[in-house]
């Protein structure tokens, strides 16, 4: 008893449950185009089971949000991520296109519906928010290894095995935390979300972020592939990857450095910055280890400082009893973006090389930054989130 209660809210709790829940991810998504293209899936057929799941989390992640706020948070995640082993264990049988892009979307809306939740209640436990969140970038890093790994040593179907007995981790941290009461909105504290359909600030910071979340996610799917098309094996390539992520540790540990010092818009200059170095990169085809090496620098830091971006802007711009809804909203046009890019990259890929793909998202990057320069945002240097 004594064991339970020390359990209760403690740092243990927070470490399963983050470490485990992006473990999770990294395990059924890293390799997801790999897998598919083993299988002898076509680039857009792909692109669709992937853009398929970005749609149903669009679709998904206001009712989400919705329960979120009006039920228990760990009640609906628990459901959530029970649901979420179950799907896994389901694809696990899939083989057609149908079955696989179903049971892929069921997943995946199920995993990124509680990801705004879970970057909220990082910022928000008892803990600074990089010795909890840190968990979350190990988790990934050995995820995306453990998936090359069970890929290329045991079966591709062997990863789903691995993902729901680390969703089980997952729920048995969440069980041991406590739901911060700021995270819901009660009702006297609740007024009518359209206002921030009048937050103009806010509603042009969407485009930015919808840019920069949907081009990256259509990176992340098909940079395996690309480096496994570069003549790597699929384990060196899951290894690369695993290391990668490892990158953006130092970003999370020491965000309380810099975080709240540096202003919204310089971090995102930052953040644009990285990903043009990257796709740029890509699009010359350069020298196979200075590719690799740029995509360590590059690829998942970048990533995790616009999760902290995200969280600051916000912050930032919306009230408080509107951020969790605001946040939810960034999701929703992250997955509409990634639809569209997604698709795209795949008609791409089928008639011509990752070089043009990667050369034409440079346009669109150049437009998102373009966007950034001329955005006059509050400097966030009042907000205290990652002390």
């Amino acid at each position: 008893m004594d064991l339970l209660k020390h359990y209760k809210n403690s740092y243990l709790s927070y470490f399963l449950m983050y470490n485990f829940y992006y473990l999770s991810w990294a395990v059924f998504s890293a390799l997801i185009s790999v897998y598919l293209l083993g299988k002898g899936f076509k680039a857009s057929e792909v692109s669709l089971v992937v853009s398929t799941s970005f749609l149903t989390s669009m679709i998904f992640q206001p009712v989400i949000g919705m329960f979120s706020d009006r039920y228990d948070v760990k009640k609906v995640n628990f459901v959530l991520f029970t649901l979420a082993g179950i799907g896994g264990l389901a694809f696990m049988f899939a083989d057609s296109l149908i079955t696989i892009t179903i049971g892929y979307s069921f997943v995946l809306t199920l995993i990124n519906g509680t990801n705004p939740v879970m970057e909220k209640i990082a910022s928000s436990s008892p803990y600074q928010y990089g010795k909890i969140r840190i968990w979350g970038t190990i988790g990934y890093a050995i995820g995306s290894w453990l998936a090359g790994m069970i890929y290329q040593l045991i079966s591709p179907s062997a990863i789903f095995i691995c993902f729901i007995i680390t969703m089980i981790l997952c729920i048995i941290g969440l069980l041991g935390t406590k739901t911060p009461s700021e995270l819901g909105q009660n009702n006297e504290e609740k007024t009518k979300t359209s206002t921030l359909f009048h937050n103009h600030k806010y509603l042009y910071y969407l485009i930015i972020a919808a840019i920069f979340q949907g081009i990256t996610n259509m990176a992340n799917t098909y940079i395996p592939a690309m480096f496994q098309n570069d003549g790597l094996k699929v384990s060196l390539v899951s290894t690369i990857l695993s290391f990668a992520v490892l990158c953006e540790a130092p970003l999370v540990l020491f965000s309380h450095k810099f975080m709240d010092k540096l202003t919204n818009k310089r971090l995102l200059i930052i953040a644009y910055s990285m990903i043009t170095i990257q796709f740029l990169c890509y699009a010359l085809n350069v020298w196979l280890p200075l590719k690799v090496i740029i995509t360590l620098i590059t690829k998942h830091p970048s990533g995790m400082l616009f999760i902290m971006i995200n969280l600051k802007i916000v912050s930032t711009l919306v009230p408080k009893e509107h951020q969790i809804t605001a946040l939810a909203f960034v999701q929703t046009l992250r997955n509409l973006s990634s639809i569209i890019f997604q698709n795209i990259a795949g008609q791409i890929l089928d008639i011509s090389s990752y070089q043009i793909l990667f050369a034409l998202s440079l346009i669109v990057i150049v437009v998102g930054f373009v966007l950034v320069i001329l955005f006059k945002v509050p400097s966030g240097k009042d907000q205290k989130l990652f002390n």
